[in-house]
């Protein structure tokens, strides 16, 4: 019963992992920092029927988790976008949201829910099943970690001084979020221009080494040598006119090496 869930699991880890790729490739922000799933554990499965008294024949109908997708974002203003890009794809519909961002449970979690129906395709045909987005900042996910461990241990009754310790957490995570979004733009901006670095530097590299097919080796080496010099001076415009220079020179290696 559970095979389908997950490939469920599969299908939309790669799905949000290829999302990250795009925008990592336009050389622009992700809104997704991370993701990873799962599928529930039969005792997981069982133990929540049992506390809410579901039969075991309306379980796929009453359990809206068995498939569970975590989706890490750096900002919290990021956790919207996502959820506006889910609600955009034609392959995922939602049923419900849940949003325990504006009105945060007792215990202080927070984070933003999406129950989704997603369809996958089995050897006995199309399987339209439920799966839980949970939407977070690696703040929320950090403290809903630590929760999660201490609901274990406690068996849900935990000691009121570990409680109020969380809650305090919990306020200081809060804390964390806005003041990192105080300075997104920044930040933002900070990691563009390392990705674009690093994007220019592996594209001069690969084509110093296909010089090396189409000129003498002491040419190439005086090119490296070089670029050496402009990578040391960690000037992102020097690097990038090198980039453009090194474009030229090498088509004109290459016509010379087609006559």
């Amino acid at each position: 019963m559970l095979l389908p869930y997950e490939l469920a699991v599969k299908e939309l880890t790669i799905k949000f992992q290829h999302m990250i790729k795009e925008y990592k490739r336009q050389n622009a922000h992700s809104p997704i920092e991370q993701v990873s799933g799962r599928v529930k554990s039969v005792s997981s499965i069982l133990e929540k029927l049992q506390r809410k008294n579901i039969p075991i024949e309306k379980m796929e109908e009453e359990i809206e988790d068995i498939a569970g997708i975590r989706i890490i974002c750096q900002f919290e203003e990021d956790i919207d976008i996502v959820a506006g890009l889910v609600k955009q794809r034609s392959d995922m519909q939602i049923k419900s949201e849940k949003d325990y961002l504006t009105h945060m449970k007792e215990s202080g979690y927070r984070s933003y829910h999406l129950i989704i129906y997603y369809t996958v395709e089995t050897s006995e045909g199309p399987k339209k099943l439920q799966a839980e987005l949970q939407i977070r900042t690696m703040a929320m996910d950090f403290w809903a970690t630590i929760e999660h461990s201490l609901q274990y241990k406690y068996k849900g009754d935990m000691p009121p001084h570990v409680a109020e310790r969380l809650t305090r957490a919990a306020d200081a995570i809060n804390a964390l979020d806005h003041e990192m979004s105080s300075v997104r733009g920044e930040i933002i901006d900070a990691q563009n221009s390392s990705r674009l670095q690093s994007n220019i530097v592996r594209d001069i590299l690969m084509c110093i080494e296909n010089l090396y097919k189409v000129t003498s080796t002491r040419e190439v080496r005086k090119i490296q040598d070089e670029f050496l010099r402009v990578f040391a001076a960690n000037d992102l415009a020097r690097l990038e006119r090198f980039h453009r220079e090194l474009d030229i020179i090498a088509e004109g290696y290459r016509i010379q090496a087609l006559k």
